[in-house]
């Protein structure tokens, strides 16, 4: 399984949310590149960046972010946040980029995901953020009558090879992941699952490894101490 450690950001610093609410981000590090190399240090090769800007405005907003963290480090960068239209995935993906997640666009136009598949092939990620098992879309501010289920058999069939599964209820919280749910969505479809939300602690990351799910994503528990990222790369090697 892949640890995938987490910086969010808003206004270019490494931010932390409880529950998806902008109004309790709290800033865990000065400065992403240099936490990024904490990472690598750590023996991290992947990483899982969001741009909270971006996801609220619709746009890429801290995209020089994202790509310095890229070019800079030995990290591949999974970014998510803000990415609505095939210029954002080409420029991301120009810009040495290794993952691409589409969020909303892909309850709300999947017609995009389809297309960025067939261009970008393994590039393109989804994904999907729920709350009681219904996605929600935009920045999580908007709610659907979506099952997470489904939409991740929609987008299994468009040919997605790999689904980030946030509960949202869980997210921020040091409250353990939804096994359940990821359990339950990595049965119904073929992709690559990773969790995302809850994460806490060793026990976690042995609970998800030993249900073989694709990765796990790590932030608040880092920052706060409750995970030592080396150790949890570490025991996803065995």
């Amino acid at each position: 399984m892949i640890i995938f450690p987490a910086i969010d950001i808003i206004g270019g610093k490494p931010v932390r949310l409880f529950k998806g609410d902008f109004a309790t981000a709290e800033q865990v590090a000065d400065d992403a590149l240099e936490t990024a190399e904490g990472f690598v240090r750590a023996g991290a090769e992947w990483i899982h960046m969001v741009d909270l800007d971006g996801s609220v405005q619709k746009k890429r907003v801290n995209s020089k972010t994202f790509v310095d963290v890229a070019n800079q480090t030995s990290l591949k960068v999974e970014i998510g946040g803000g990415i609505r239209t095939m210029d954002d995935i080409c420029y991301y993906a120009e810009n040495g980029i290794s993952r691409v997640i589409l969020g909303s666009v892909a309850l709300k136009n999947p017609e995009l995901v389809r297309e960025a598949v067939k261009e970008f092939g393994e590039l393109i990620a989804v994904g999907i953020d729920a709350k009681h098992g219904y996605v929600a879309t935009e920045g999580w501010t908007e709610g659907s009558k979506t099952h997470f289920i489904d939409l991740a058999k929609d987008m299994e069939q468009m040919g997605v090879k790999t689904i980030i599964y946030t509960d949202i209820s869980k997210d921020g919280t040091l409250s353990g992941p939804n096994t359940e749910q990821l359990c339950e969505l990595n049965g119904a479809v073929s992709c690559d699952i990773t969790a995302s939300g809850g994460v806490t602690n060793i026990g976690d990351i042995i609970t998800l490894r030993d249900h073989k799910l694709y990765g796990a994503i790590c932030g608040k528990s880092i920052y706060k101490g409750t995970l030592d990222l080396k150790e949890a790369i570490e025991v996803c090697r065995i």
